[in-house]
């Protein structure tokens, strides 16, 4: 028979660190059946561990039965309404608790931040200021860390400098958890600057630290000043390796990032699945197949140690990897294989085979996205349009467009632009100039018009090309492709006068039109093609080889479109 209140406690605390809630009903029993549950502390411990297990309701019928309920008892049941997003009755237990307390109030500051109340958590936090004259009520260095978390989601830099000079004023600027948020939160609203004058004024610093400030210079496109702060480390950790692989990766260097994650290899260092996730992007971004799969043989062979790392974020970098290198079989099978497909895997997959030219594929995952009951969003349906466009499906695009609403999703300028160009391409064209007339808040959107620009060259409708050039000038005047392909247009119309005209006004404004660039990859080599480029190495077998195809391509009735090659001839 278990009479002891502190080896009932031991008991509780093992259930609560494993959730085991089968266990800790029976025990809940036997300590009513031993009068053990008018004990404070075993009382106390119930309610966190049914608060943590999202059973609050329990956790409440504890906490009233208890007929002496000290700061504790109150503090506990408070956070775990704020853990399970309960505020409004948290609110009501803070009226009715007798001395609310500091640890009280940091129950909903961090409550809401948790949430993603982050504006609310602030202002509580301002709330709890303005009590202090009254109560002698401020606040700490838990209450300052949720706020400045709160801070840098929102980017709300002018109030993280008052939440910091209130940390100075508290005395807690020597706190290593809340200067390692400041440098988090400074580097997220842009100020790694700022993010290294709190790392400098740290008497100690720990990996954490260091990293944090990684991860800001990242963040801001300062990979030079990122670099330089992960060599003055002492000690880094994967974490730390991570932040500047995944710098690099997000600021379009992805050579670099496998580079890194090469020498990160060679250091001993076990990536993790956030590194992948890094990696991955950098193959996707450069179309490095073979180097793509070896990751992914990689992260498999790492699960039979019993390290996985197959979570839905490596599973979506493998799709999404997958589908830019423009490998859709095995693609389609990572997410045939996903213990549980979400709605980035299903947007990845059905964008995928879209963006491939498999369009009967992307609209087929569509139905099946439907029938699984995921809620599909804006991304979704730009892919599913986009397969809609790509196989002329007109009518079908229309449904699509309206089957956005009875989802609860306005449809963007962005997929206007996709209805604009799929009837220019069945040569609708002035059904896509009354799409644009009666839709408002698209008329100033540079890819509607971009779109019907390019179907009236396809076209050769130089007088709705004029109009559409005229709007893309005022919108975006420096770009010269727009330019270029109207000078197209009216030398595919023999309107030398008008193409002059154009050219000379590109002259005028210095604008010229940036020389196209394609690569492949051959044996983990990546090769560079550049328009008139002749410096590769292996340019005469190259041009060879292209000859003998447009020889082959002329004998079964191929002739090139001539006005094309004008947008090079400056």
């Amino acid at each position: 028979m278990l009479t002891n209140p502190k080896h009932g406690a031991s008991l509780l605390t093992q259930c609560i660190a494993t959730k085991d809630l089968k266990f800790a009903r029976i025990l809940h029993s036997h300590f009513i059946k031993t009068s053990l549950i008018f004990n404070s502390f075993i009382s106390n411990r119930l309610v966190e561990l049914y608060s943590k297990c999202n059973f609050i309701e329990s956790a409440r019928k504890v906490f009233d039965d208890l007929p002496e309920k000290n700061r504790h008892s109150w503090n506990t049941i408070v956070s775990g309404y704020c853990k399970n997003g309960l505020f409004h009755h948290a609110d009501q237990l803070l009226d009715k608790m007798p001395e609310p307390d500091i640890v009280s109030y940091n129950s909903v500051v961090s409550g809401l931040a948790h949430h993603g109340f982050y504006t609310k958590s602030i202002f509580f936090v301002k709330t709890m200021q303005n009590m202090y004259n009254e109560s002698g009520l401020f606040s700490d260095e838990y209450t300052i860390v949720s706020a400045v978390s709160s801070c840098a989601v929102l980017g709300a830099v002018n109030l993280l400098h008052q939440l910091h000079s209130v940390a100075v004023v508290l005395g807690l600027k020597s706190d290593v958890v809340l200067c390692n948020a400041l440098i988090d939160a400074y580097g997220k609203c842009g100020h790694p600057d700022l993010s290294y004058s709190v790392l400098t004024q740290m008497p100690e610093r720990d990996v954490v630290s260091w990293t944090s400030m990684v991860s800001a210079y990242a963040r801001a496109s300062r990979m030079e000043d990122a670099c330089l702060i992960f060599k003055q480390m002492p000690v880094r950790n994967s974490v730390s390796w991570t932040a500047l692989i995944t710098g690099f990766s997000q600021n379009g260097r992805g050579i670099e990032a496998l580079c890194l994650f090469d020498q990160m290899q060679k250091n001993g260092v076990p990536p993790s699945a956030f590194t992948y996730v890094a990696v991955l992007g950098a193959c996707a971004d450069l179309a490095l197949t073979e180097k793509g799969k070896q990751l992914h043989g990689r992260i498999i062979r790492s699960n039979t140690r019993r390290v996985s790392l197959m979570n839905s974020f490596v599973y979506n970098a493998l799709i999404d990897m997958y589908c830019k290198c423009g490998n859709m079989r095995s693609a389609k099978l990572v997410f045939e294989r996903m213990p549980e497909n979400n709605d980035v895997s299903w947007n990845s997959i059905i964008n995928g085979f879209a963006h491939n030219g498999h369009n009967e594929e992307s609209l087929e995952m569509f139905e099946r996205m439907i029938i699984a009951e995921v809620n599909p969003n804006e991304v979704t349906f730009s892919g599913v349009l986009s397969a809609c466009c790509h196989t002329g499906l007109v009518e079908e695009g229309m449904k699509i467009l309206n089957l956005m609403t009875k989802h609860g999703l306005k449809p963007k300028p962005e997929h206007y632009a996709i209805m604009i160009d799929l009837l220019g391409r069945k040569n609708r064209l002035n059904d896509a100039v009354e799409l644009i007339e009666r839709t408002p808040g698209v008329s100033d959107h540079v890819g509607i018009w971009g779109a019907l620009l390019g179907a009236c060259r396809v076209h050769g409708n130089s007088e709705l090309a004029r109009k559409a050039a005229e709007m893309l000038f005022l919108l975006e005047p420096c770009n010269a492709a727009r330019y270029v392909m109207l000078s197209n247009i009216y030398a595919a119309g023999e309107k030398w006068d008008d193409y002059h005209q154009v050219r000379r006004i590109m002259g005028e404004k210095g604008l010229r039109k940036d020389a196209g660039l394609s690569w492949i990859e051959v044996k983990n080599i990546r090769h560079e093609f550049v328009a008139k480029d002749v410096s590769h190495s292996c340019r005469e077998h190259i041009y060879e080889v292209i000859h003998g195809l447009v020889d082959q391509m002329s004998e079964v009735g191929y002739s090139s479109c001539v006005e094309i090659g004008l947008e090079d001839d400056e």
